[in-house]
């Protein structure tokens, strides 16, 4: 069975691009809210990777808004963007951890 992967896979680099290029984006922090504490990415908004399916669509609208994804490590960022596509979300963009993040973070 062939598994067809409905969003983006970027880099830091890539993910900051964006971020510096576009209007209407959204990052998403799928961590739970204490691990902000350890210093998180300006402008995110936090929403769990276990609450994501049942919060998103009462905060990001539309599903046509570019979305970045991002978590501690990348894997909780890859299962939120596979759900995301799910949803009907169309521009997702998984750029993994914060761990692997070389720009600012607030703290």
């Amino acid at each position: 069975m062939s598994y067809k992967r409905n969003y983006n896979k970027i880099n830091a680099v890539e993910a900051k691009k964006i971020m510096d290029t576009e209007k209407n984006v959204s990052i998403i922090d799928v961590r739970d809210e204490d691990e902000r504490e350890e210093g998180y990415i300006d402008n995110s908004i936090v929403i769990p990777l276990d609450t994501i399916s049942s919060k998103v669509e009462n905060i990001i609208k539309d599903k046509n808004t570019i979305i970045l994804v991002y978590c501690r490590s990348g894997k909780r960022s890859m299962q939120a963007a596979s759900l995301l596509s799910e949803l009907g979300y169309k521009n997702i963009y998984d750029f993994g951890g914060i761990i692997d993040w070389p720009f600012d973070i607030i703290l």
